[in-house]
C-alpha cells in the first residue's frame, strides 16, 4: 500500500461500473468460485466464454485453485488484451471485485482492494441493514422527473441545489426514509427556488479527518467551492465531492448560488 493511499489522498483503484450486457466475458476454472463469478457475469446479462473465445472479450476472470496454473492463465489472457481478475490473487489482478448491494438501479459496491472479502461482505450487511427497499422506487422516480426537474429549475446550479435540500437527512427525499419516493410527486409540485449561495466557515483542528465533526464532514460533501488554507492537509480536502472547486483563501469569492466552505487551519499555541 502506498503513502498516498494511507493518507487519503489517492486511491487503490479507480472505481468503474462497467456495462456488460451483450457482450462476452471469459470464466477460466471449475467449481464453487468459478461458478460464482459465472452467476455474476449472467446477472450482468453477459456471456460466460471459454479461454478460446477470449478473442471476442475484454474481461476474465480465473477461478483455479493451482497457484501456477492461474497465474499462466492470467498472463494467456492479459497477453491477448483482456482486463484479468483472479481469485485470491489481488496482486494478480487488473481489477477486483467488490460486495454488491442492490437497490434497483442504486448499487453500492464495497471494496477493500482485495485486502478482505470478508470486511466487504460484513460492511455490505450492515449497509443492507439502513438502506430501505424503496431506495431503488425513489432512484427511478428521479430518473423518470429529469425532464420536469429541468423545466422547474432550468439553472443547473439551482437544480442542484434544489435536490441537495430534498434529498438531505430528514428532506423531503431522505434516501434513508422508506417514505421518500411515496412523496416525490408532491416535492416536484411543491419545491421552491432555493435560495442564494451559503457560506460556511469552520477551524480545522487537526489534519486527521477522523476529526471531523458530523457536520463538517456533511458540509464538505455538499460544497460546491471549498476555499482553503494552503496547509490544510490533502487526506481533508479528499473528504470533499470530487467535482467540487477547490481553491486557496483569497483566490476566490463565495459563489452566488451553492455551498462555499472555507476551511482554515488552526494555528498552534505558542510557547513561551
Amino acid at each position: 500500500m502506498t503513502k498516498g493511499t494511507e493518507d487519503g489522498t489517492s486511491l487503490h483503484s479507480l472505481p468503474l461500473f462497467c456495462r456488460v450486457a451483450g457482450r462476452r466475458v471469459v470464466v477460466v476454472g471449475e467449481g464453487p468460485m468459478a461458478e460464482a463469478k459465472a452467476r455474476l457475469v449472467e446477472r450482468a446479462g453477459a456471456e460466460v466464454s471459454r479461454e478460446t473465445e477470449a478473442h471476442h472479450a475484454r474481461l476474465a476472470f480465473v477461478a483455479l485453485d493451482d497457484a501456477r496454473s492461474a497465474e499462466a492463465a492470467a498472463i494467456r489472457l492479459r497477453g491477448k488484451g483482456l482486463l484479468v481478475n483472479v481469485a485470491d490473487r489481488p496482486d494478480l489482478c487488473d481489477f477486483t471485485l467488490p460486495s454488491i448491494l442492490e437497490r434497483g438501479p442504486v448499487l453500492i459496491a464495497v471494496s477493500t482492494g482485495g485486502a478482505s472479502a470478508g470486511l466487504a461482505k460484513h460492511l455490505r450487511l450492515r449497509l443492507e441493514r439502513l438502506l430501505p427497499q424503496t431506495l431503488g422506487t425513489l432512484a427511478q422516480g428521479l430518473a423518470h422527473a429529469k425532464d420536469t426537474l429541468r423545466r422547474r429549475f432550468p439553472n443547473a446550479e439551482d437544480r442542484r441545489a434544489a435536490l441537495d435540500d430534498a434529498l438531505a437527512e430528514h428532506g423531503p427525499l431522505d434516501p434513508l426514509d422508506d417514505a421518500s419516493a411515496a412523496h416525490l410527486e408532491n416535492w416536484l409540485e411543491d419545491s421552491d427556488t432555493p435560495p442564494g449561495g451559503t457560506v460556511h466557515e469552520f477551524t480545522l483542528v487537526s489534519d486527521d479527518p477522523d476529526d471531523l465533526t458530523l457536520r463538517q464532514a456533511r458540509l464538505l460533501g455538499v460544497a460546491d467551492l471549498i476555499l482553503h488554507d494552503p496547509a490544510i492537509a490533502a487526506a481533508i480536502l479528499g473528504r470533499a465531492r470530487a467535482d467540487a472547486e477547490r481553491a486557496p483563501i483569497g483566490n476566490r469569492a463565495p459563489a452566488e448560488r451553492g455551498v462555499t466552505l472555507i476551511l482554515r487551519r488552526q494555528k498552534p499555541a505558542q510557547t513561551t
